[in-house]
C-alpha cells in the first residue's frame, strides 16, 4: 500500500510541474537568457557575448552561475530552442527532489516510512516548491543538490561507507556552481553536520579519507574560486549585496545628527556601519520566519509569488508549530540537523537588500516541509488513539488539506497572470511573431519599448537569431543603478525607452513602433494590438 501511495505522490508531483509547462507562466528574461546562451554554445562554443564555455554567464552583466545552463544544452539540442527545452530539466529536478526528500526523511528518522510519505506529499504540493520547479530557475537545481548532498551525508553516518561521503561532497560542491546562495548555505550546513555528528563522523573517518576528501573539494572548487575573483564575484555583491542598500548608511547620518555633537564618542560607537548593517542583516534574516511571508502573502516580488498565498499553506501554521515542538522535545541529532538547516537556509538572502526573498531562500522549503510532516504525522498518530473521533478527525484533516490545495491551484492557474500581469513577460512571444512576419514583408526595421525587462533576449530567443551574427554586432550598455546592462539593438530591431511619443516618431521614420498604451498617444495609426495568454493587452504596434 505504501509503495502505491509513494508512486501516486510522484505522479502528482509530475503532473503539477509538467502540466502546461511550455506556456504558463510566460517565459521571463532570465529563462530566455539560459535558453539562448545554451543555443549559442551549441552553435558557436561561446555564450551570447562571445565568452567560450564560461563558469558564470555574463548575460545582463549579472554573471549567472552556469550549471543549469549546461544542463539545458542537450534539451535545446534535441527539442530545439523553445520553452520546453529550458523548463523541462527544472521540472524534472523538482520531481526528483520530492523523491529525494522521501529517502532523506527515512535516513534522518530511521526508516520512518509514514513520515517520509507525508514529507514527500507536502513537498509535491508545496506552493514554494511548485512555483520554482515550473521554470528555468537555477535555484531549484541548487536546492535539489543540497538535499541530495545531505541525503548522502546521512547515508554515510548511518552506514559508514566512504563512497557516500564522496557523493555528499560532490553534490554539495556542484550546488555552489548552480546558485549564488548555496555558496553561503552549504559551507555553514556542512560545518553544522560535522559538528552534530562529530563523534560518529570522526569515528568512521580516519585521517586519510578526510585529507583525500579535502583535496577533492579543493580541486573541484579551483575553477569556481578563480572565476569569483573576477567580475562574476564583484558584480553580484555590487548589484544585490546588503551594502548596495544605502538605507542603513542614511540612517547612520540621521542618528548621528540627532546628537548635539555628532562626532563625539557615543554617536560614533553606537551609530556606525557595523551596527546598522548588522541590524539590517538580522532584520532580513528574521523576516524569513514571519507569518506573513510563510503563510499569507509570500515574497513582495510578484514574479516569485501567487496572489493571497504564502510560501506554505495556511494550515501549516499548525503542523509546522507542532513539528517544532515535537522535535524540540526529542532534540536528538536528526532534530538538530533540521533546525540547523532551517536557521542557515535564509542567511544568503539576508545578506541582500531584498528580504524576505523566496528565490534566494528557496532551500528553506525543505526543512519547513520536514517540520510540517512531523507535525502532521503527530496529529494523525494522536487521532489513531481516539477511535470515536478517528473518522471525524481524518475527514476534517482531509477536507482542510484538499480545500487549501484546491484554492492554491485556483489562484495559480486562474488569478496569478491576471492579478500580476507583469510578473512574467506575457505578450512578448506574440509581439515577436507579429513583428518578425511584418518587418520581413513590409518594413525595414522595428523599434520596441524597453518598458518590460530585457526585451532583446526574448527577441533573440523567439527569433532563434544566429548567435555568431549577434556576437559580432551587439554591444552591452553601461551598468544601471542595480548593476545590470542590456542590448539596445541587433539586426532589424532597436530597443529603447519611449518617453516622448512625438520625438520617438520623428527619430524612427518608416519603422514599426511597438509600445504600451501609456507610451503611445491615442489617435495614432495602430495596426496591431498584442495580447498575452492572460487576455491583457501589452503592446500596440504603430506603422510610422
Amino acid at each position: 500500500m505504501k509503495k502505491i501511495l509513494f508512486i501516486l505522490i510522484i505522479v502528482l508531483a509530475f503532473i503539477l510541474r509538467f502540466w502546461r509547462l511550455g506556456d504558463y507562466p510566460a517565459l521571463n528574461a532570465d529563462e530566455a537568457a539560459i535558453g539562448y546562451n545554451a543555443y549559442s554554445l551549441i552553435q558557436t562554443g561561446k555564450d551570447e557575448h562571445g565568452n567560450a564555455w564560461p563558469i558564470h554567464f555574463q548575460s545582463f552583466n549579472d554573471y549567472k552561475p552556469g550549471l543549469y545552463f549546461y544542463m539545458v544544452i542537450p534539451f535545446v539540442k534535441v527539442l530545439g530552442l523553445n520553452e520546453w527545452a529550458v523548463r523541462l530539466p527544472g521540472a524534472a529536478i523538482g520531481v526528483l527532489t520530492v523523491l529525494v526528500v522521501y529517502f532523506l526523511v527515512l535516513e534522518l528518522f530511521k526508516d520512518h516510512r509514514s513520515l517520509g510519505l507525508i514529507a514527500s506529499l507536502l513537498l509535491a504540493i508545496s506552493p514554494w516548491h511548485i512555483h520554482f520547479s515550473r521554470g528555468g530557475w537555477e535555484v531549484n537545481l541548487a536546492t535539489f543538490l543540497i538535499t541530495l548532498g545531505l541525503l548522502y551525508f546521512m547515508k554515510f553516518i548511518n552506514r559508514g561507507r566512504p563512497f557516500y561521503l564522496v557523493l555528499c561532497t560532490l553534490y554539495f560542491v556542484l550546488s555552489l556552481y548552480a546558485y549564488h546562495a548555496a555558496r553561503v548555505v552549504v559551507p555553514l550546513l556542512g560545518f553544522s553536520l560535522v559538528m552534530i555528528y562529530r563523534d560518529v563522523f570522526f569515528r568512521k573517518t580516519n585521517l586519510k579519507p578526510i585529507i583525500l576528501n579535502s583535496l577533492f573539494v579543493i580541486l573541484l572548487l579551483i575553477p569556481l574560486a578563480k572565476d569569483l575573483l573576477g567580475p562574476a564575484g564583484i558584480s553580484r555583491v555590487a548589484g544585490v549585496g546588503l551594502f548596495a542598500d544605502s538605507g542603513p548608511l542614511n540612517r547612520i547620518n540621521e542618528q548621528r545628527g540627532e546628537h548635539a555633537n555628532f562626532i563625539s564618542f557615543i554617536p560614533m560607537v553606537l551609530h556606525n556601519k557595523a551596527a546598522n548593517y548588522g541590524l539590517a542583516f538580522l532584520e532580513n534574516w528574521v523576516s524569513h520566519y514571519s507569518g506573513e511571508f510563510l503563510f499569507l502573502s509570500g515574497d513582495e516580488i510578484q514574479r516569485d509569488k501567487v496572489p493571497e498565498t504564502g510560501e506554505l499553506y495556511l494550515f501549516e501554521i499548525i503542523t509546522v508549530s507542532l513539528g517544532i515542538i515535537f522535535l524540540l522535545k526529542r532534540f536528538d541529532k536528526s532534530s538538530k540537523v533540521v533546525f540547523s538547516w532551517l536557521l542557515i537556509a535564509p542567511l544568503a538572502s539576508a545578506l541582500t537588500f531584498q528580504s524576505p526573498h523566496a528565490l534566494r531562500a528557496h532551500n528553506m522549503a525543505i526543512p519547513l516541509v520536514i517540520l510540517s510532516a512531523v507535525g502532521l504525522n503527530s496529529i494523525i498518530a494522536s487521532l489513531g488513539k481516539f477511535k470515536r473521533f478517528k473518522r471525524l478527525g481524518f475527514g476534517l484533516i482531509s477536507f482542510i488539506f484538499l480545500l487549501s490545495f484546491a484554492r492554491y491551484l485556483h489562484m495559480y492557474w486562474v488569478h496569478m497572470s491576471k492579478e500580476y500581469p507583469f510578473s512574467s513577460q506575457y505578450g512578448v512571444k506574440e509581439l515577436v511573431s507579429y513583428l518578425n512576419e511584418t518587418v520581413e514583408s513590409r518594413y525595414k526595421k522595428a523599434v520596441v519599448t524597453d518598458r518590460y525587462d530585457q526585451p532583446y533576449i526574448l527577441f533573440l530567443f523567439y527569433l532563434k537569431y544566429d548567435p555568431a551574427k549577434f556576437q559580432g554586432e551587439h554591444t552591452l550598455t553601461p551598468r544601471d543603478q542595480y548593476g545590470f546592462s542590456t542590448v539596445r539593438s541587433f539586426g532589424k530591431y532597436t530597443f529603447t525607452s519611449i518617453t516622448n511619443w512625438d520625438r520617438t516618431r520623428e527619430n524612427f521614420r518608416d519603422y514599426l513602433i511597438a509600445g504600451t498604451d501609456e507610451e503611445i498617444l491615442s489617435g495614432t495609426n495602430v495596426v496591431k494590438e498584442i495580447y498575452g495568454i492572460n487576455g491583457y493587452k501589452y503592446f500596440q504596434v504603430v506603422a510610422n
